[in-house]
């Protein structure tokens, strides 16, 4: 029984901030969207990390066994593992464009609308300003006749008005930490990209070098 009075104050206080109101609740509703499709990925990649696999294929590669390694890489949903695999599958061509072609997609869908959360964090603030100035606009047309009733008007106009820019900076304040977060997660995959990468060259060199120094040793396994 006690939302029904919340609720009316929420509308109330919503339709006293203008007409401007209605675009900042889209942008609201926008990065609450994006928002969570962003928290379901990451949870989703969190999971789909396997450490213990991606250091079985380290070894598949430092032992020579390069098809294995390719095999194991392909079984996963790690992005890590994936560019591995995809490295793999171009290595006797060029190795380094296909390990960035496929880093560069995985980032890619890591920085995914972060570009939409980045214009929420600027333009939610600028329509509550705009609110506010119109609003203000607005009561300043009371100003003359009755002093009094003109006064109360203008101040009650401004208060109003400022709920435009009070709902802007709210929404652009709650969108600006998930936007950093996920901006620092898509940063340290990058980094994490990049890391393996190197490790394929190097793995990738000792298993060759290894395999020309004593053939019989790895005969049989990289099949």
């Amino acid at each position: 029984m006690q939302l029904l009075p919340v609720a009316n104050i929420v509308i109330d206080t919503f339709v006293h901030g203008g007409l401007i109101m209605w675009p900042l609740l889209v942008l609201s509703l926008l990065s609450l969207a994006v928002i969570v499709e962003r928290l379901i990925w990451w949870l989703a990649s969190r999971r789909a990390r396997d450490t213990p696999q991606l250091s079985r294929v380290y070894q598949s590669l430092s032992l020579g066994h390069e098809n294995q390694a390719r095999d194991l890489a392909s079984r996963s949903a790690d992005p890590r593992l994936r560019v591995i695999a995809h490295s793999l599958e171009h290595a006797e061509t060029d190795i380094d464009v296909a390990i960035q072609v496929k880093a560069d997609d995985e980032l890619k869908i890591a920085r995914r609308f972060l570009t939409v959360m980045d214009t929420v964090i600027t333009l939610a603030p600028l329509l509550g300003l705009l609110g506010t100035v119109t609003g203000i606009m607005q009561s300043f047309k009371f100003v003359g006749g009755d002093q009094e009733l003109a006064a109360a008007k203008v101040s009650g106009g401004i208060g109003e008005a400022l709920i435009a820019t009070a709902f802007g900076l709210g929404v652009a304040i709650v969108t600006l930490v998930p936007f950093n977060t996920f901006g620092s997660r898509a940063d340290e995959l990058r980094q994490e990209l990049e890391v393996v990468g190197k490790n394929v060259h190097l793995l990738l060199e000792k298993g060759r070098l290894r395999k020309d120094r004593d053939p019989l040793v790895t005969v049989g396994s990289d099949s």
